[in-house]
């Protein structure tokens, strides 16, 4: 399928030839930007009758603690090594979780029903699509988590949006990572089952990276979540 492209200081836009019908949300990791996955959608091979539109905005610039308090794209601080673990930017999460929320919300307005529409992320930004998904008080369509990990992860419960307590989860990690430890990825899944959550898990003989065999996954299980 063919996508016209539209960039913004605020995300990067794939636009379908035919008008869309669904939505995917797709964040990026630490230091990276929106563009860093704008060149996978052709790759998905998705069918003709699943027009989508895909959004890959750009995470803001803040100092990031482990980096030595460089300035880079981020959606949230990291204070210590290992992501979930140790003491977490809860007001990071949120603030970032209120963007993605919003682009759900522009979404809507332009006519896609809550239930076809999919977040996305990697490594950081696969972080920031749980916490928002599974929150989000209207049901999705899915949420994915690319060589990440569930942060805040003992609010979850608590928290938890009962119109996604069902919400199709995908987890991918790669066996080698050493930026995000496919344990971590392990025990944020575990978690999940334990919270009553159905999630999909694939492993690849890879780093912290994507492959073609993931993305081969990522489309089945797309067109599976968002349906016809």
């Amino acid at each position: 399928m063919a996508y016209s492209p539209r960039e913004t200081p605020d995300y990067v836009q794939l636009e379908p030839t035919a008008p869309a019908n669904a939505a995917v949300i797709w964040l990026h990791g630490l230091g990276a930007n929106g563009y860093d996955f704008a060149s996978v959608p052709p790759e998905l091979n998705l069918p003709s009758t699943l027009s989508v539109r895909f959004i890959f905005p750009h995470a803001r610039q803040r100092p990031v603690t482990v980096n030595n308090g460089i300035v880079m794209p981020a959606w949230y601080d990291i204070q210590v090594l290992g992501g979930g673990l140790g003491v977490e930017d809860d007001a990071g999460i949120r603030e970032s979780a209120g963007v993605i929320g919003g682009y759900i919300e522009r979404e809507m307005a332009a006519g896609i029903a809550s239930k076809r529409i999919v977040v996305i992320g990697f490594s950081q930004g696969g972080a920031v699509a749980l916490h928002t998904g599974l929150r989000y008080p209207q049901r999705l369509a899915g949420v994915a988590a690319l060589s990440s990990y569930l942060p805040l992860r003992n609010s979850l419960a608590a928290e938890a949006a009962p119109a996604n307590r069902d919400v199709p989860v995908l987890m991918c990690h790669g066996v080698y990572d050493p930026v995000v430890p496919a344990a971590m990825g392990v025990a944020s899944r575990n978690l999940l089952q334990q919270l009553g959550y159905a999630v999909e898990w694939h492993t690849y003989p890879m780093q912290h990276s994507v492959c073609m065999e993931e993305i081969a996954d990522i489309s089945r299980w797309l067109q599976v979540s968002i349906g016809p």
